[in-house]
């Protein structure tokens, strides 16, 4: 969902091996340093209750966590160790690769028909996407795959961070998904990162616009710091790592075709809080 919400993998009602053994580490860790729980809690900065549905295998432990875990504690690496077999609890096989090129990515840039970026997404908007999915998600399903996304979204603060580039169409902005308010919202969300983050930019396509390079669909594109560049592309059941640079490079003119076709930078945003102000 803009990332689709087949993206984020479904949970289930019993807890992983994996899981169980990254949240008997954190345990087992946290009582041989002689902390509470509560001590962890306060130390990390989640609440106590997270802690211990970590420490349960009851919720997948964010990467940051396990990062954090792995100092407080003096887990000695053991912790970090981890966050591979958690990323793998989130996310299908298909697609983790592409979330650790994320991580280390130079610059990320999409063209995105249906809905905002994902890396753009409020907590209310990715919540009503998961919501509407069809067939229907368990709550526990829902909360899992909301928190994967916003775990995501922390590259967009990263340092250094990568470049961003994202052209969505006009109509993105008119469909309410969630509701007039949570699409109000996500409206001045996308206004207050366009202007608040030097590193993204964000344009819009008019619908009215004769000429459009984009007419295939999604176009995900990333380029790591070694310069290697690759794409997803994300399947209505399973997405596809594209790394021949031959197809790569056809996404990428299409791309550069697309962003000189939409509007630009500023007039986009000067739409967006228009469209804002009329809700």
């Amino acid at each position: 969902m803009g990332e689709k919400a087949t993206t984020e993998r479904t949970d289930t009602a019993v807890p992983s091996p994996a899981r169980r053994l990254v949240g008997g580490l954190l345990r087992n860790f946290r009582e041989r340093s002689g902390m509470s729980r509560k001590d962890v809690a306060g130390r990390l900065l989640v609440s106590e209750s997270l802690a211990g549905a970590y420490e349960r295998a009851e919720r997948i432990p964010t990467s940051n966590y396990l990062d954090d875990a792995d100092s407080v504690l003096d887990a000695r690496g053991a912790l970090k160790s981890c966050i591979p077999l958690m990323e793998e609890e989130k996310y299908p096989p298909t697609f983790v690769g592409w979330v650790r090129l994320e991580k280390s990515a130079a610059s990320i840039s999409a063209y995105e028909p249906m809905l905002f970026p994902g890396m753009l997404q409020t907590e209310d908007y990715i919540r009503a996407l998961y919501e509407e999915r069809v067939p229907q998600l368990t709550e526990v399903e829902i909360e899992k795959n909301v928190t994967a996304r916003l775990e995501r979204q922390t590259l967009l603060r990263r340092t250094p961070p990568p470049m961003i580039g994202y052209v969505i169409e006009e109509s993105v902005l008119k469909r309410p998904i969630g509701g007039r308010e949570v699409l109000r919202k996500q409206l001045l969300h996308v206004l207050d990162g366009v202007r608040s983050l030097h590193h993204l930019k964000l344009q819009v396509m008019p619908t009215e616009t004769c000429e459009h390079a984009g007419v295939s669909g999604q176009i995900k594109l990333l380029s790591t710091l070694e310069g290697r560049n690759f794409a997803y592309d994300d399947g209505q059941f399973s997405g596809k790592l594209i790394s021949k640079p031959q197809e790569v490079n056809q996404l990428i003119d299409r791309f550069g075709a697309l962003r000189a076709q939409a509007l630009t930078p500023r007039v986009s945003a000067e739409l967006i809080e228009r469209m804002a102000g009329q809700l």
